[in-house]
């Protein structure tokens, strides 16, 4: 038994005075919602059939003022004509709003200038030279454009022929025509990939490809105070584009080494003087590393261990202002774990001497 077919203004729901815009409003939603580019359910297909015919009817004011003294029966029952499926959805909306949105059937030639691919390396700098800045050089292997066809794709004394197929253009336009009138489907050429041309006698050196791999020496300039992690973009050094497009750049990621005597906090250097019990009681002189060399360093009498003192401007360059940081010079006092019987001794009578810290005062004090 076949089934009634519904009411089309029910269909579209719209009211039954409602004017061509609400018709065409309401028709755009449910061909969005329904046409099965967009909606795989089973019932797509049919509720996209059902809007399809109610529209046609509805939009066609003959056609409407049959529908609305005869009903069905003085429709034509307009439908699709089977001869070439479902519109494509980018048609449905070029119909609505000129070509913009969720699709559109028009292809991009392959022939349109595209950018190179941009490339990154990672580059390990000496703790000074990320300190002082340097001058550093490596290698990189990246696509450049053939030296010897300079990216036609042909040898040098043979001209590509023009594609009789699609003229030059890298585009064929085939015209369709479905229940939205016709529309022009633009893709691009299969016998030219988009090109415009044909090469009859391809590159030898980068076998018709326009581009080849090479090895290339690249030089950067580190500025002073660059912090591990840091990037450095090279701009065009990246991979050649492809149709003549722009290349890509090149992302240099910093790597910094450790030294054997400094850490860094920011721009501040840290260095552990380690001294012995008589250094740091009777104080001294000495000469201690810095990033720029020795320098004089004097150790005041009864220095405490861990003790933190600051030589100014001896750290790392600021990156983004003038001068530099400081190096921070924490004292270690080292107990000598041997020692030898003359040094017992003096020790021992050194011990008599001083005045040894009560501990048990203290712990009265914090317990009562």
């Amino acid at each position: 038994m076949a089934t009634a077919k519904r009411d089309y203004y029910e269909v579209l729901g719209v009211s039954r005075n409602a004017t061509e815009d609400d018709l065409r409003k309401a028709f755009r939603k449910r061909a969005f919602d329904f046409h099965p580019d967009r909606n795989k359910s089973p019932e797509a297909e049919g509720q996209f059939k059902e809007a399809n015919e109610a529209y046609e009817i509805l939009r066609d004011t003959k056609k409407r003022a049959q529908y609305d003294r005869f009903g069905h029966a003085g429709s034509n029952g307009v439908g699709f004509d089977g001869s070439s499926g479902f519109p494509d959805f980018g048609d449905i909306f070029d119909a609505f709003f000129g070509g913009s949105g969720f699709g559109t059937a028009t292809r991009g030639s392959a022939s349109v200038a595209e950018r190179g691919a941009d490339l990154a390396v990672e580059l390990e700098l000496e703790f000074e030279e990320a300190a002082f800045g340097a001058e550093k050089s490596f290698e990189i292997t990246h696509t450049e454009t053939c030296s010897r066809c300079r990216g036609s794709r042909s040898e040098p004394d043979a001209e590509p022929e023009k594609c009789a197929q699609c003229g030059g253009a890298g585009q064929v336009r085939q015209a369709q025509r479905s229940v939205f009138g016709q529309f022009v489907n633009i893709t691009p050429c299969n016998r030219c990939r988009g090109q415009g041309k044909i090469i009859k006698s391809p590159c030898g050196q980068c076998k018709g490809q326009g581009r080849e791999r090479t090895r290339k020496s690249i030089s950067v300039t580190i500025p002073p105070g660059v912090n591990a992690g840091s990037q450095i973009r090279l701009t065009g050094e990246g991979d050649a584009g492809v149709n003549s497009g722009p290349p890509g750049n090149l992302f240099v990621s910093l790597a910094i080494k450790d030294h054997p005597l400094f850490d860094r906090d920011q721009d501040n250097i840290l260095y552990t003087l380690p001294i012995n019990v008589i250094q740091a009681t009777l104080g001294d002189e000495m000469e201690i590393p810095t990033l720029g060399g020795s320098t004089p360093f004097k150790i005041p009498p009864a220095t405490q261990p861990g003790t933190v003192f600051r030589l100014k401007g001896k750290g790392i360059a600021h990156l983004r202002s003038h001068g530099r940081g400081d190096e921070l010079v924490t004292v270690d006092v080292v107990i000598p774990k041997t020692l030898s019987s003359e040094e017992k001794k003096i020790f021992q009578a050194l011990g008599k001497s001083l005045k040894k810290p009560d501990a048990s005062k203290h712990a009265k004090e914090a317990f009562g």
